[in-house]
């Protein structure tokens, strides 16, 4: 069994009053068990956020890269504006 830790925890009045509904209402066995839940949701969405910024990062350094290689085109707004409304075209139903 994994070695337990008690802290206590400070919150506004209204989070305590969600965990208070929760654990009435039967969807948690204690005030304990909703905050490990919400902390094991946290987690995941953090590990989900840590990997999409690596991805980012990734994706600038192959840019900066292109742009030092020299392998760049010209930005053009129009032509990436038009090809926004062809995409919305061709998504949206036919009249």
């Amino acid at each position: 069994m994994p070695e337990i830790e008690r802290l206590t925890v400070t919150m506004p009045a209204e989070m305590a009053a969600v965990v208070k509904q929760a654990v009435e209402a039967g969807d948690y066995a204690s005030a304990s068990e909703v905050v490990r839940a919400a902390l094991r949701d946290w987690k995941l969405k953090r590990t989900l956020q840590l990997d999409e910024l690596t991805a980012l990062k990734v994706d600038i350094d192959a840019g900066l890269a292109d742009v030092a290689a020299g392998r760049v085109t010209t930005f053009d707004a129009a032509r990436i504006v038009e090809r926004g409304r062809k995409l919305l075209a061709d998504r949206s139903p036919s009249a």
